[in-house]
């Protein structure tokens, strides 16, 4: 139905449901909650998910938006996400016979024709089955140039520490006796066929590290040279970096003209990074910029973007350019594309002929590649895309000047491209059919004024025939912060569970992300940050003054990050929502660094160390901001038990300080997927339909949530 008043129209039926606890028992004290896997807070998530469940899968609708979301996820026609793996393309595919995974392989003319011919090369689900694992697949480290052996990535339900098996992609085996790396937070790269280094927990023992080779934020610092056949303990030291660090990590360079490098990034902080040159005589530190994004290898040189301002030898580079740099010093810097003014760099890759680069202008995708000339310069071009698009850059070959690319608005299905930096095209491959009806909906782009004056850009989608009387049902999302940028890309799940009901949807690109640049995200950095929180709340009051919604109708949705600024805008406007889904938050911003993978995030955050730092922390933290005797809306909050980065602590510690002050809440724990998200189509279908039948019944006006 188009009516988002008529589908539901059903809720004098829902008013006369039996009414659910808006709070169950009081939760256990912190501590206990803090015990990730304990038995009290486990006992306590139990009790949350029923209540939560029980309030809302009894919804007569909510087993419609599930198998709308499970038929999304499972559907035949699906794009197969490529990689380019060894002349041959490879895909992770996922279904209702195989939920965790086959990763297979085609010929690449097979692929191209849009029908590939495919062949299974690992059973995900079989592998699980016969180990009794809980594996997810996450992907897999190859040696170059051949792309074989490959070291397979295992995870335990999600999490981001994983095992990893040596494995022979075209043949589909296992190496009897190949490299084995039990259970850590960890990264490899091949330095040659029985050599790979190797950053992990090495724990104590002999030549050890006391307390273990973690920095604070939870990742390694000590890089070792394993050989084929040794034992872990036999890993001989190539170097380490500090505790305080965020991690190091050693990585692997190729490029089509047969030039390898194994560097060693040492991330002093999330955005700083010390790339060191691995050689026969140790390490040798390279003069790049402290805050930039390494791409890959071309012709011998460097491709990376600078974060900064940087000169070397003479050239002056801006923040956000993308250059090309010799790692001996001795060729000049060479710089392939400098934004303007409302533009940024959004993805870049290598292949073996040139670079394949997405821009946003205006936060609206383009594609470009670039390829260097003969007097040292580089060339590009604009590729034949559709305009109002986001592109991402799915994958991009080493051994030709292919990339696939992925490009879909708001309202347009996704369509695989195949773009070549050798001479500048790009032709479509394959296109989703449309997931929901777009008939009659329209995407504009308005501009919001921030309390200093910033203009905030938002993309709306909604009805061509809305009417401007404050009635329409809302959802409004952003993530402000990372540098990540947040572009009209196709959700069909948005688009059949909110825009096919008659819901508007609202993206709003706030300080924080990437959007316009380096400068962008910087401005919303530590104590910057109430910039991202006073735009988000100004997209919002610009809604309610165009007649668009009103609080009532209004919801707001983020994870992660974007979950920590769902936390402030519920505390610092309650007046302003009718609704709150917060997603796999940070919420106790006093307490972050200690948490998890929190001290990795001083960066963007700050740090309670620092007293101007600490202090804004103290007043924007969800946590400490809850007060009693104020009317907050009644929120959902979700995490994951497996979530290591984030970690579920964050979400059951709000919880329990809304259940202490009688705050009405939904709460729902998923006990596997980690932090990116549920790992099978069931468990999405469900997160997801809990989440639309929670905005159905909030947005209609009536403020009961949880039917009570």
């Amino acid at each position: 139905m188009r009516s988002f008043r008529i589908v539901i129209a059903g809720i004098a039926m829902l008013a006369a449901m039996p009414a659910v606890a808006s709070s169950s028992p009081s939760a256990p004290p912190p501590d206990a909650l803090s015990d990730v896997r304990g038995a009290r807070a486990l006992a306590w998530v139990g009790q949350e998910n029923r209540r939560t469940f029980a309030a809302l899968e009894a919804d007569p609708r909510y087993r419609t938006f599930h198998d709308s979301v499970l038929r999304i996820r499972q559907d035949a026609h699906r794009i197969p996400v490529p990689e380019f793996l060894g002349g041959a393309i490879f895909n992770l595919w996922q279904d209702a016979a195989h939920p965790r995974g086959i990763w297979r392989e085609a010929a690449p003319e097979s692929f191209l024709t849009g029908h590939p011919a495919w062949t299974t090369r690992l059973d995900v689900d079989d592998l699980a089955r016969r180990a009794h694992r809980d594996w997810v697949f996450q992907g897999a480290d190859c040696l170059a140039p051949d792309d074989s052996p490959c070291l397979v990535q295992l995870s335990e339900g999600g999490e981001d520490a994983t095992t990893l098996r040596e494995f022979v992609p075209r043949s589909g085996i296992f190496v009897p006796g190949g490299f084995l790396l039990p259970r850590s937070k960890q990264a490899v790269a091949w330095q040659d066929r029985d050599t790979l280094l190797v950053a992990r927990d090495w724990g104590d023992g002999p030549g050890g590290v006391s307390g273990g080779a973690m920095t604070r934020s939870g990742y390694p610092f000590v890089v070792r040279r394993l050989r084929r056949g040794q034992a872990l303990d036999q890993a001989v030291e190539v170097m380490r970096g500090q505790r305080d660090d965020v991690s190091v990590d050693p990585v692997a360079l190729a490029d089509g003209q047969g030039h390898r490098l194994v560097l060693i990034r040492r991330a002093v902080t999330f955005f700083e990074d010390r790339y060191s040159l691995v050689t026969g005589q140790g390490v040798r530190e390279l003069d790049l910029p402290a805050r930039m994004e390494l791409h890959g290898l071309l012709a011998g040189r460097l491709i990376l973007s600078a974060n900064q301002d940087w000169s070397r030898g003479g050239l002056r580079v801006a923040a956000g350019s993308v250059i090309a740099v010799d790692p001996d010093g001795r060729q000049p810097v060479r710089t392939l594309f400098t934004p303007g003014a409302r533009q940024a760099v959004d993805e870049v890759a290598v292949t073996g002929t040139g670079v394949v680069m997405t821009v946003l202008d205006s936060v609206r995708g383009q594609g470009w590649v670039f390829r260097p000339d003969a007097a040292g310069g580089w060339h590009g071009a604009r590729l034949a895309l559709p305009d109002m698009m986001s592109v991402h850059i799915l994958d991009a070959d080493r051994r030709s000047g292919r990339a696939f690319l992925s490009v879909s608005g708001f309202l347009t299905p996704q369509q695989l491209w195949l773009a070549d930096s050798t001479d500048g095209s790009a032709r479509k491959i394959m296109e989703l059919p449309p997931q929901f009806d777009a008939g009659g909906l329209v995407v504009g782009q308005e501009w919001a004024t921030s309390t200093d004056g910033t203009r905030i850009p938002y993309f709306i989608v909604h009805r061509a025939d809305m009417r401007l009387d404050g009635r329409n049902p809302t959802l409004l999302t952003a993530y402000g912060g990372f540098q990540v940028s947040s572009v009209p890309d196709y959700d069909p799940v948005a688009g059949r569970l909110w825009l096919d009901r008659g819901g508007v949807y609202v993206v709003a690109n706030i300080r924080g992300g990437g959007e316009f640049g380096p400068a962008w995200h910087e401005a919303g950095r530590t104590t910057g940050r109430q910039h991202v929180f006073d735009d988000f709340a100004a997209v919002a009051r610009d809604l309610i003054a165009r007649k668009v919604t009103v609080p009532a109708h209004l919801g707001i949705r983020g994870r992660s990050n974007g979950g920590l600024l769902m936390g402030v805008e519920f505390t610092q406007h309650p007046d302003l929502w009718g609704a709150v889904i917060i997603g796999v938050p940070l919420l106790d911003m006093e307490h972050f660094e200690t948490m998890a993978a929190g001290a990795s995030w001083v960066g963007e955050y700050g740090s309670m160390a620092v007293p101007a730092q600490r202090a804004f922390l103290e007043r924007i933290s969800p946590l400490r901001a809850l007060r009693p005797g104020v009317r907050y809306p009644e929120p959902f909050i979700f995490t994951s038990t497996l979530d290591d980065r984030v970690g579920p602590v964050h979400a059951r510690l709000f919880a329990a300080r809304l259940q202490a002050l009688g705050v009405p809440f939904l709460y729902y724990e998923d006990t596997e997927g980690g932090h990116s998200g549920t790992v099978n189509a069931e468990e999405v279908a469900r997160e997801r339909a809990l989440e639309a039948v929670y905005l159905s019944r909030l947005m209609d006006g009536d403020g009961k949530a949880g039917g009570g």
